[in-house]
């Protein structure tokens, strides 16, 4: 009688061990299938339960997943320079009645393509017999969204007055607006809105690739 006892004891515990490993298991595999979001971890995942991904690659689709990128900002121009401001008088020279400012200036441009202007019509789907897809996109011109000076680096160098005029408030700030203007001629000049267009190409064709198309073209 003690010996049949202590066999079902036993029997009972290693089905409670059983039960714990079961759990255990089950709880180590739902964390993994929850995090496991990418490279092989994902595939392996999707393998587990069966899983598969689709993209609705149809041209509304794609619009709209494109427009969703909005304001793409493709380049960013940085200018150090020194820009120059003065008020001269006529008749008197500029040791009496000048002014003259010298400001070190650090801004940027940053220039892009506005993609909420894509149209479906900018945009091109085919398949051929043995089912590969193709896909052409005509993207909205590049613009310069922005020229502005960083003003915690944008500082006086120089500043000179003549004796018989009072310091002109108004100087600095039109300097300021003369570096802005030439901050964004500069920017124009180096190529930047064919930067901006470049990188705007490769973005959107790397991101059609990842929806499946064989061929991408992004013009």
């Amino acid at each position: 009688m003690i010996t049949q006892y202590n066999t079902r004891r036993r029997s009972s515990a290693s089905f409670l061990a059983f039960l714990l490993a079961l759990l255990l298991g089950a709880a180590a595999l739902a964390v993994f299938l929850r995090h496991a979001t990418t490279g092989f971890m994902a595939r392996l995942a999707d393998r587990i339960v069966g899983r598969t991904t689709t993209y609705d690659t149809s041209v509304p689709a794609v619009v709209q997943r494109i427009q969703r990128l909005s304001r793409l900002e493709t380049v960013v121009y940085s200018l150090d320079t020194i820009v120059e401001g003065s008020r001269s008088s006529e008749v008197l020279p500029d040791l009496l009645a000048g002014d003259r400012i010298l400001l070190v200036v650090h801004g940027q441009a940053i220039a892009g393509v506005d993609l909420s202007l894509l149209k479906p019509e900018d945009v091109r789907i085919t398949e051929t017999s043995d089912g590969a897809r193709s896909i052409r996109v005509t993207l909205p011109p590049s613009q310069l969204f922005l020229t502005a000076l960083d003003n915690q680096h944008t500082r006086v160098y120089a500043r000179s007055t003549g004796i018989l005029v009072p310091v002109d408030q108004n100087l600095e700030s039109e300097t300021r607006a003369k570096a802005e203007q030439q901050l964004r001629q500069t920017a124009l000049s180096d190529g930047i809105l064919d930067a901006a267009a470049k990188n705007a190409r490769a973005t959107i064709t790397t991101l059609l690739y990842s929806l499946g198309f064989q061929k991408v073209d992004v013009t």
